[in-house]
C-alpha cells in the first residue's frame, strides 16, 4: 500500500513540530482523508477512523476551552489513546499543557500550521490524493502542449524523445521522458510525473543523455501534468486504413480511466511536433464544444440536401 512519511508532510505543509521528543521517522500516512474531531471531543467515537490525520480548527479549540480541567483530561485521554498518526492545530493555535502531556504519553505528534483550517484541509487532501493514488509506470514521453497533457507512446526508437525535444524548442514543457508514472487521482483524472532519477533528462540516440533544465531553463520543464491526450506513434503501414476524418474518438485505458488516443503513422517528412501541437489544440477545441470533423460532415449533409 502506498504511504507518505509524516516528515514529508511536515516539509510540504511547512508545519511546526510541537512534540520534538516523539520519534516521527517511522510514522506513515496511508489514507488521503482527514478528520476534524468535533464528535470525538463530544464523546462520540462510533465510526471514528483513527488512522486519519486529525485537524483542530477554531471551532474544536473553542469547544475545548469551555471544558473544565477534569473534562479536558478525560477527553484527551480517550481521544489520544488511539493509533492517530498526528494532530494538526491550524491558525497558529497552541494546545494546552494537558493535551501536550497526553499526546506525549500516547506517542501522538502535535503539529502546528499558520494556515486557516479550510485552506489547510483542502491542500493536504489534494496533495495526499496525488501521493497516495494508485500508480503505474509506462514507457513514453509526457509533454505539456498549450496546457494539454500529451502522452506520446510507441515502440522504442520510433522518435518520441525527438518529438518532445522539438516541442520544448517550440516553447512547450517536458514532464518526463522514457518512464511516465501515472497516478489515478480520481475517476476522471490521471496525473503524470517523472521518477526522481530521470527527472528533466532526455535520451537522444547518437547523442546520449541531455539535461533539458540545464539547456533550456526552468520554463521548459514541469513537475506534473494531467494526461488529457495520448498520441501513439507507429511505423507507416500502407495496407492499413488510418482515420482521416476523426468523427469517432478512439480511447486507451490506464488504471480504469479512458483517455482519447490518436494513432499517428510515421514516415519521412512528417513533422511530429506540428502534429502534436495540432492534436492538442484540436482536442481543446473539442472540449470547448467545436468538432471540425463534425462541422465538415454537417456542411456536406447540408450541401447534399440543397442539391436534392
Amino acid at each position: 500500500m502506498a504511504s507518505v512519511s509524516l516528515e514529508a508532510i511536515i516539509e510540504k505543509m511547512s508545519l511546526t513540530n510541537l512534540t520534538p521528543e516523539i520519534d516521527i521517522t517511522e510514522i506513515k500516512i496511508e489514507k488521503p482523508d482527514i478528520n476534524r474531531p468535533a464528535l470525538q471531543f463530544a464523546d462520540y467515537f462510533e465510526l471514528f477512523d483513527a488512522e486519519r490525520i486529525e485537524i483542530i480548527g477554531a471551532g474544536e479549540y473553542s469547544f475545548l476551552e469551555q471544558k473544565s480541567e477534569e473534562d479536558k483530561r478525560r477527553i484527551y485521554d480517550k481521544f489520544l489513546n488511539n493509533p492517530i498518526p498526528c494532530v494538526v492545530f491550524c491558525r497558529n493555535l497552541e494546545p494546552d499543557g494537558w493535551f501536550r502531556e497526553s499526546a506525549i504519553r500516547y506517542n501522538v505528534p502535535i503539529l502546528k500550521s499558520a494556515m486557516p483550517t479550510s485552506a489547510f484541509t483542502a491542500e493536504i487532501i489534494r496533495w495526499l490524493n496525488v501521493k497516495l493514488a494508485p500508480c503505474i509506470s509506462i514507457h513514453g514521453v509526457l509533454v505539456d502542449v498549450y496546457g494539454e497533457g500529451v502522452l506520446i507512446t510507441g515502440e522504442s526508437g520510433i522518435g518520441k524523445s525527438e518529438a518532445a525535444l522539438e516541442l520544448i524548442k517550440r516553447g512547450h514543457r517536458l514532464i518526463t521522458d522514457d518512464v511516465v508514472e501515472i497516478r489515478k487521482v480520481s475517476d476522471e483524472t490521471l496525473v503524470g510525473s517523472a521518477p526522481d532519477i530521470t527527472k528533466h533528462f532526455i535520451e537522444l540516440r547518437g547523442i546520449g543523455i541531455v539535461d533539458v533544465y540545464a539547456l533550456y531553463g526552468a520554463s521548459s520543464i514541469e513537475e506534473t501534468q494531467n494526461i488529457d491526450l495520448v498520441i501513439r506513434l507507429e511505423d507507416w503501414d500502407k495496407d492499413k486504413d488510418y482515420d482521416r476524418l476523426g468523427l469517432e474518438e478512439e480511447y486507451t485505458e490506464y488504471l480504469g480511466n479512458k483517455v482519447v488516443c490518436h494513432v499517428i503513422p510515421i514516415r519521412p517528412g512528417r513533422n511530429l511536433a506540428v502534429i502534436c501541437e495540432t492534436a492538442a489544440i484540436n482536442h481543446r477545441l473539442k472540449k470547448m464544444g467545436y468538432n471540425a470533423a463534425q462541422e465538415l460532415y454537417n456542411r456536406v449533409q447540408a450541401n447534399l440536401s440543397r442539391k436534392s
